[in-house]
Order: C-alpha cells, then sequence, then structure tokens
C-alpha cells in the first residue's frame, strides 16, 4: 500500500499499526495538506456485504462524534475493493504500550487517564453511541498526556455481524462483559465494564482474567471473582480499587449507571486519597434449613429411641433457661455497678472549624481523647482547622472515648495546563482534567482562527487551588479595515496604479475602450463608485481611454487586438486565509495583476485576463509559486 493513492487524496506513507481488523497508515491528505491516518480493512471482511453496510453506516454515525478525548473520523471511502475510514492523525503509542513500557501505572496517573476517557464515553453514550471494544489497544496517549479514544461505532459493526468466518475480533475477550460473553443485550454499561478491566490492567500490568483459550476467559468473566488488584499492587488505594470492582461487577444493575458517575468517583480519589466508594454487596451468605421435628422421625429406632431425644430436648431446655438467667443477672449487676462506680459520661463539644491544636485542648480538658482520622484538601477551611467530626456535637460519650477527626490539608494547588492555540472546547477539557475551569473571556483581533485561544492567565506550569479558574483570551479572526473608494476617473493609467497601491486595494481588470472625452490612457470609470465604503484588500475593474477612434495613437496601438481569455484557479492551502497573488509576463514585462486575500474554504479563483501573443501567467500563494502556465493569446 506505500505510497498508493486512495481516493484521488490520501497518499499512504508508512504502516503505523494493525490488529485483526485492519491495518493502520499515515498518510498525506493532499487536498487539505495534512497528516491523517488511514485504517484500511483487511480482507476477510469484505466478502461479507451485510458486514460491509453495517460497517459504513456505524462509521458514519462515529463520525458525527466531536470531543477533545475521541479520534476524529474525517471520511469513509472504498477505492477498488479497498474499504477505507480516515482519522485524525495522533502523535503518540496506545495504552497498550504505555502499560508494557511501565509495568504499572501510579494512583494519580490511572485516575487521569481513566478520568478522560470516561469523558469520552459520556459523550459517545449521549449521542446513542456505545462503543463495545474499549480496551488498552483502542486508546491512544499523546505526549503531554491527552487521552483519545478510537475505533467508536467500528466495534458495533463487528459485533452485528456473524463472527463465524474468522477469529480475529476474539481477542477482544480479555475485556469483554459478561454480557458480551453469554451474547445477552449490550449498552454503556458494558463499556463501564471493559473500561474497568482497563484500569485493572493499568493498576496492576496485566489482565484479571486469562486462559489458554477464548472460551475460558469468557467463561472466567462469568463466573469467576476477580483477585482484589490491591494483592498484587500493595500501593494502590482503597478508593480507587473499589472504583474497579465496582465498574467491573457481573451485576450489570450493581455497576456505575453512566460514564458521569464514574468520572464523579474518579474525581473524588484524585482530590482525596482517601475517597471512600461503597461497593454493593454481592449475594449474601445462604440460609442455613434446619430440620423440623419431624424430620427426626426419619432415624431408625424405637419408641424408647423418641424418649431419649425428648429427654435431651428437655435437658438442653433447662441448662439454656438456667445461662439466661445467669446473664440477666449478671447485666443487671454490671448495670448497677457502672451507674455507682463507673466511668462518667460527657458531651461531645463542636470542634468544627478550630484548629487541631484547639479541638485537642477542649476534648481533653473534658476527659475525652482525640483521633486524627484522615486528612483531605479542602478549598473552603484552612490548613489544620477540624472538617468533621464523629461523634457529632452533642453525643454523650465515656470519658477516655476518642473523637475522631478530619483535618484540612488546605486548598490543593494543581499545574495549570498549556491551552494556548486550543480551540475553547478542547481547552475547556483539558482545564477541568486538572479540576480548573475557564474565567474571564477576552477577544481580540488575530491571524489564528476565530475561537482559538491566543492567550492565557495564568500562564501554563504555574501552580494554583483546584477549582480556581484561568482567564483566556480568544481569537475572533483577523482584523477588517474599511476605507471610502477613491475617484481614479481622469487619472493616468499610472496614477491610478499607484492610488489603488496606496490604499491597498488591487485592480484586477483593466479594460480600453476609444472615447471621446478622456485622452488615452486615462481611466474613464471604475467598478466601484468613489466614496464606496469597502474593505481592505478589495479587488475592482476600471476601464482605460484609447483616445478617438481611427486617430493614429503610437502608445496605444499596442492595445488593439487584445485577446482574453479565462483562467480558472484551484484553491488548496492548509492556513485558514491565504494571499493569493497572479502575476502576467507579456513581452518579458511582468506585471502584478491580481492581489487578494482568500479564506480555504473557497474552491477556485476565476480572471479574465487578457493580452497578445505569448503570454505567462504564474500564481503564488504567500510567496510561494504555486501555479505556472504559458498561453499563446490568439
Amino acid at each position: 500500500m506505500i505510497g498508493k493513492i486512495l481516493g484521488k487524496r490520501y497518499e499512504i506513507i508508512e504502516k503505523i499499526g494493525g490488529g485483526g481488523m485492519a491495518l493502520v497508515y499515515k498518510a498525506k491528505c493532499r487536498l487539505l495538506n495534512r497528516y491523517v491516518a488511514v485504517k484500511i480493512l483487511r480482507p476477510e471482511f469484505i466478502s461479507d456485504e451485510d458486514f460491509i453496510n453495517k460497517f459504513e453506516k456505524e462509521s458514519q454515525a462515529a463520525a458525527s462524534l466531536s470531543h477533545p478525548n475521541i479520534v476524529n473520523i474525517y471520511d469513509v471511502g472504498t477505492d477498488n475493493e479497498v474499504h477505507y475510514i480516515v482519522m485524525e492523525y495522533v502523535d503518540g503509542k496506545t495504552l497498550k504500550k504505555y502499560i508494557k513500557e511501565k509495568g504499572f501505572l501510579k494512583n494519580d496517573e490511572v485516575i487521569k487517564i481513566s478520568k478522560q476517557i470516561s469523558l469520552a464515553l459520556r459523550h459517545a453514550h449521549n449521542n446513542h453511541i456505545v462503543h463495545r471494544d474499549i480496551k488498552p489497544h483502542n486508546i491512544l496517549i499523546t505526549e503531554d498526556g491527552r487521552v483519545k479514544v478510537t475505533d467508536f461505532g467500528i466495534a458495533r459493526a463487528i459485533t452485528s455481524s456473524t463472527l463465524t468466518n474468522t477469529g480475529n475480533v476474539i481477542g477482544s475477550v480479555h475485556y469483554f462483559s459478561p454480557e458480551q460473553a453469554r451474547g445477552g443485550f449490550v449498552d454503556e454499561k458494558s463499556d463501564i465494564y471493559s473500561l474497568g478491566v482497563t484500569m485493572y490492567e493499568m493498576v496492576s500490568g496485566r489482565v484479571p482474567f486469562s486462559g489458554d483459550t477464548p472460551i475460558t476467559v469468557a467463561l472466567k468473566h462469568l463466573k469467576e471473582d476477580v483477585v482484589p488488584p490491591s494483592m498484587i499492587n500493595s500501593d494502590l488505594r482503597k478508593g480507587l480499587e473499589n472504583i474497579i470492582l465496582k465498574s467491573m461487577h457481573k451485576d450489570k444493575n450493581k455497576r456505575y449507571n453512566n460514564a458521569m458517575e464514574l468520572y464523579n468517583d474518579l474525581e473524588g480519589a484524585l482530590n482525596n486519597p482517601e475517597h471512600r466508594v461503597e461497593l454493593v454487596d454481592y449475594d449474601d451468605s445462604p440460609t442455613i434449613v434446619m430440620p423440623s421435628i419431624d424430620d427426626l422421625d426419619t432415624f431408625d429406632g424405637t419408641s424408647k429411641e423418641k424418649k431419649k431425644m425428648s429427654k435431651l430436648t428437655l435437658t438442653i431446655g433447662i441448662i439454656s433457661a438456667m445461662l439466661i438467667s445467669a446473664i440477666v443477672v449478671v447485666s443487671l449487676f454490671y448495670n448497677v455497678f457502672m451507674e455507682r462506680f463507673g466511668v462518667q459520661e460527657v458531651q461531645v463539644p463542636n470542634l468544627i472549624n478550630k484548629t487541631q491544636e484547639v479541638a485537642e485542648s477542649n476534648l481533653e480538658s473534658i476527659g475525652l481523647k482525640t483521633m486524627i482520622e484522615n486528612r483531605v484538601y479542602d478549598s473552603n477551611v484552612p490548613k489544620g482547622h477540624v472538617i468533621s467530626q464523629d461523634p457529632a456535637a452533642g453525643i454523650s460519650v465515656k470519658e477516655e472515648f476518642s473523637v475522631r477527626l478530619t483535618v484540612s490539608l488546605g486548598p490543593k494547588n494543581v499545574e495549570v495546563p498549556n491551552i494556548v492555540h486550543k480551540s475553547v472546547e478542547e481547552g475547556k477539557v483539558l482545564l477541568e482534567n486538572n479540576s480548573l475551569s475557564i474565567g474571564d473571556i477576552d477577544y481580540e483581533y488575530d491571524d489564528l482562527p476565530m475561537g482559538t485561544i491566543i492567550g492565557q492567565k495564568p500562564e501554563s506550569g504555574s501552580k494554583i487551588q483546584e477549582d480556581s479558574t484561568v482567564d483566556v483570551v480568544i481569537s475572533q479572526g483577523s482584523k477588517v479595515n474599511t476605507i471610502l473608494m477613491p475617484n481614479l476617473i481622469g487619472l493616468s493609467l499610472e496614477d491610478a496604479r499607484e492610488t489603488a497601491k496606496t490604499q491597498e486595494l488591487i485592480i484586477s481588470q483593466i479594460d480600453y475602450e476609444f472615447n471621446e472625452e478622456y485622452a488615452a490612457d486615462i481611466v474613464i470609470s471604475q467598478s466601484v463608485a468613489a466614496g464606496t465604503e469597502i474593505q481592505e484588500n478589495s479587488v475592482f475593474n476600471i476601464v482605460v481611454s484609447k483616445g478617438l477612434e481611427n486617430v493614429e495613437q503610437p502608445l496605444e496601438e499596442q492595445n488593439q487586438g487584445l485577446i482574453t481569455k479565462q483562467y480558472r484557479i484551484p484553491l488548496s492551502f492548509d492556513k485558514e486565509k491565504e494571499l493569493v497573488k497572479v502575476v502576467k509576463t507579456e513581452n518579458n514585462v511582468s506585471t502584478l495583476i491580481y492581489e487578494a486575500t482568500h479564506s480555504k474554504d473557497e474552491k477556485q479563483l476565476t480572471l479574465n485576463i487578457s493580452g497578445k501573443g505569448m503570454v505567462k501567467v504564474d500564481v503564488y500563494f504567500g510567496d510561494v509559486l504555486t501555479y505556472s502556465q504559458e498561453t499563446k493569446f490568439e
């Protein structure tokens, strides 16, 4: 495939990856002059027409997704039975490779990566698209830590089609949900299960279930309990472990209801290392069924044996009654003793918002002890002050009782990411991933596309409190200046050109006519009336006098017999706007005949060019010669 051009547009440069379903290549889009990733389906899928139809439909649906954490799909096409998808080219590595390089990832890094995947899933699920194949192989990590999830919609096409003719996709069985393994209904909770498996692999360096065959692995997803990842990685926080286990619950009703719930728990676990995640209990212990009295008759014995059983029952009853009486007597004695000689009770004071030292002193003064149960970041409570207490104020406890306190570490500082040159939406996500948000917004004129962030405060790399805001300056596009159209009528052609150049206007076309009022080489009309408000770099035409008809005019003889040809010039460049210049060379004299700024949305420029004999036309995009054509005008 190297060197081939698909759809007369995408030039294949190199192979960058592949899997059971497709091969992935880096390619150059000739039309937009940018790099893209092209995924080409393997031949065994081409013969399945039903699959191809589903594949194209689902890929087009996925192309509607637009999110900073999702790889964009630009195009879907076929070229000589080669079915391909054109996607955003991401310069990074797969999460699978990243895990292999590191062994396993640290708590905070796992949370940050998982948060971004959750945001991608939330966007897809809100648009009624279930991924169905979330795994580290389908997650890309850029150098600056951004996450991009790929292959949305493609997995749906595969699972909607028959898989009897290929075993390629069965490699995903390590990340299948139990309902996928049994062929049941798949929804957004199935993606959450697969993300749970992916998180498990991030924290432990291995998948939760493995086996000699795919069927063995699938059965383990259905039947076996997962080994808690903390038994593999002793540094794993309890909160993060519970998030993983809740995501991987075999009963989908006991998983997170949606990706946003999962994201919120991940956010809590990032901000508070002691964040608690409650797991829904598994099945309770089985009820023990005791035999009925009648069942005793099933023993093989005489009435004598039954009498023995009755005596035994009576004896047990007497002993039980004696024990109960003894317990009652001891309890009464204990209560009377404690009432007269026991430890006194005191009321727990209110310690909220007091410093730790003051709280400890207050407790000690009334005979209570202090236990610092937790220290957490809190932007609302100053460092060293009490956030919460257990028991609450006013509860009566015995002397020497330990009151558990949670103490504030103060606001948590986070690093400001670089959002300059990002779109506003992408900037919001990058800030959100770092517990920040956009603050004040200013707009300025700039050459960068409208809606692009061109400035931020504080700058990237700064340390600020989490939940703070970052002020941004957003481009509102290039500034457009307007001027009043000058009056060129009555000026010589040379003076008219100089005036237009001074006013940053462009004379596009010059026509010549005989005229009795104006002498030769004098402007007699202009396409834009004098005094009209127009933009800088606007284009207009003029008509120049040839003098009186049938009077010898040596200066203008060369203008007689001119031929006009129409040129259609294709416009193709990467910038949002580009300066286009057209130079005509005639009789070894070069003249700038057109100069204007065009946007990348425009596809073609049409010009009428007059000349005589051999005429060369050169087209420049900026200062780069792009097209050149020599034509004989006759």
